[in-house]
């Protein structure tokens, strides 16, 4: 009866192991297909929106001409360059910002490039070809869910893409499912839910391999991080439980 209980007890826990592997086809990044991946980097460029801090330089020939416009901060001497004391301007809800001379400017709506050249068209009324640099101090994305590292991510530049985010936040965990990453985007005030397949070569075709400000990405856990949170809390006694049952049938059937 004993010899009975051995190959069960082991049929068992073999089931449970291969049950729990996950195929090839749940974890591969971008497995080969037919897609044909297209250019999206200028279709997708983020979009400036209110509330977004912006850092505008404005340079020239003539120096000179250009101070009006570069107003610092009362605590940057006159010979720092340190981005840290640079006037920033809010976008407001309206999608303007209020600078120096021109007033009130509308940016709202328009890509960082698009920005540049409409400040340039404002400028040039009191500037000679003047040049304009515009940095976004506050673009930030959030990565929840299955990752190493969760949580609310800066980023330095205008432009970041899904996977790079992802890997701000340390890649997904063996328990993330990539078959269905979500991402949350406001546009027009509106909340909308994108779906990516990140197994699917197709995935660098979405409208949001490209991200915003304030995308945030969720990752679900698998069918089998599912059950494991369900069940660890019960797991010690379970195991020791079984333990018991074991050694007591170990016994009678001495």
């Amino acid at each position: 009866m004993r010899k009975l209980y051995i190959p069960l007890i082991s049929f068992v826990i073999l089931v449970i192991f291969f049950s729990s592997c996950a195929s090839r086809k749940d974890l591969v990044y971008f497995q080969p297909d037919s897609t044909l991946l297209h250019e999206t980097y200028e279709l997708n460029a983020p979009k400036l929106q209110p509330g977004d801090q912006l850092v505008i330089m404005i340079s020239a020939d003539d120096i000179r001409a250009t101070e009006a416009f570069n107003q610092a901060s009362i605590y940057q001497s006159r010979n720092s360059n340190d981005a840290a004391f640079r006037p920033t301007y809010a976008i407001d809800v309206d999608g303007n910002i209020d600078y120096p001379k021109l007033g009130k400017v509308k940016l709202a709506g328009l890509t960082r490039t698009d920005a540049i050249g409409k400040m340039r068209a404002e400028l040039s009324r009191f500037i000679q070809d003047p040049g304009v640099n515009i940095n976004i101090t506050n673009f930030r994305v959030t990565v929840l869910g299955e990752v190493k590292s969760p949580g609310s991510y800066l980023v330095q530049s205008d432009r970041i893409t899904l996977l790079e985010a992802i890997g701000m936040a340390g890649d997904l965990t063996i328990n993330g499912v990539r078959k269905d990453v979500l991402v949350i985007r406001e546009q027009n005030g509106k909340k909308e839910e994108f779906r990516v397949d990140l197994t699917k070569r197709d995935a660098l075709n979405s409208p949001v391999y490209y991200l915003a400000q304030n995308d945030i990405i969720y990752i679900e856990p698998n069918g089998a991080r599912i059950q494991s949170s369900k069940y660890t809390q019960n797991n010690s006694l379970f195991i020791s439980i079984a333990g018991i049952i074991i050694t007591v049938i170990s016994v009678i059937t001495r």
